[in-house]
């Protein structure tokens, strides 16, 4: 599945504990990566300095649903389920 245009939900919803360019520290859960552009797709979503983690996370149906909100949702109970 290809990221749905408009969404972003994977750059917001989730923490990163490794460095993003802009955010050296990573970035806590449910804030906005730096990296998020306006129109919600990733600026260095091709480039060697996109995190590991971030690289790893696919795009499913079963975590993307059909709406951004959706996906906001589903994403945020995952990471409030698996914190620590």
């Amino acid at each position: 599945m290809d990221c749905r245009t408009d969404c972003g939900a994977c750059c917001i919803a989730p923490s990163i504990s490794s460095p993003i360019p802009g955010m050296p520290d990573g970035k806590p859960a449910n804030t906005r990566c730096v990296q998020l552009a306006d129109n919600f797709m990733c600026k260095i979503f091709t480039s060697p300095l996109r995190p590991k983690v971030c690289a790893s996370l696919q795009a499913s149906r079963e975590m993307c649903f059909t709406h951004r909100d959706q996906a906001l949702t589903y994403l945020i109970k995952l990471e409030e389920d698996t914190a620590p």
